[in-house]
């Protein structure tokens, strides 16, 4: 699926992936993920895209985000929204698909191969595209959790589709709670 000699970008829909890790039930070790993906090309590029929420004091994320940061990815996050759905829950809304997929589009003249993150359907079109500019696409994501985190038309689409259980072994590591006090970075958000 990868060669050696192509250039390869990350593009990591960081809200999907911690989903589907948690489904599955492993948390991911980034610094495991670069390597990995440094072993199967010349990485140019992994970008992570995530919304924070601004006004709170402390965010769980926040670590994994400044961790991230000074370890070889490129971050992307804006503002999480906050509002209150009809039935006055509260709810967050941090959508990051047009970053990703604008970030992917400039890219794909100086890659060989992309690989995504997310098994978000809205993505399809994406693939589309960068695929009809010479680049190979592959999705990460899983088909093993219930229900599937990927949806049927971005994994028909996609040139090639990784699924992210099988990658456990290789850059996962057992859940786990993280606390303020631990000195370890969290491996998600």
């Amino acid at each position: 699926m990868f060669y050696k000699d192509e250039r390869l970008a990350l593009f990591i829909d960081g809200s999907n992936l911690y989903a589907a890790a948690k489904a599955l039930g492993f948390d991911i070790d980034y610094k495991l993920l670069r390597k990995e993906f440094m072993r199967r090309g010349k990485l140019l590029r992994a970008f992570y895209y995530t919304a924070l929420l601004e006004n709170d004091e402390y965010s769980p994320i926040r670590p994994l985000v400044d961790w991230l940061n000074y370890n070889g990815f490129t971050m992307v996050t804006k503002p999480a929204k906050e509002y209150t759905d009809s039935m006055g829950r509260r709810k967050i809304k941090g959508n990051m698909d047009i970053e990703l997929a604008v970030d992917a589009m400039e890219l794909a003249p100086h890659v060989d191969h992309i690989v995504i993150f997310s098994g978000d359907g809205d993505f399809r079109p994406l693939v589309e595209s960068i695929q009809r500019q010479g680049v190979r696409v592959s999705v990460v994501s899983t088909i093993r959790s219930h229900p599937p985190m990927i949806s049927d038309d971005l994994r028909r689409q996609a040139d090639n589709f990784i699924e992210l259980e099988e990658l456990k072994d290789v850059l996962g590591r057992p859940q786990r709670e993280f606390s303020e006090k631990s000195e370890d970075v969290p491996s998600d958000h």
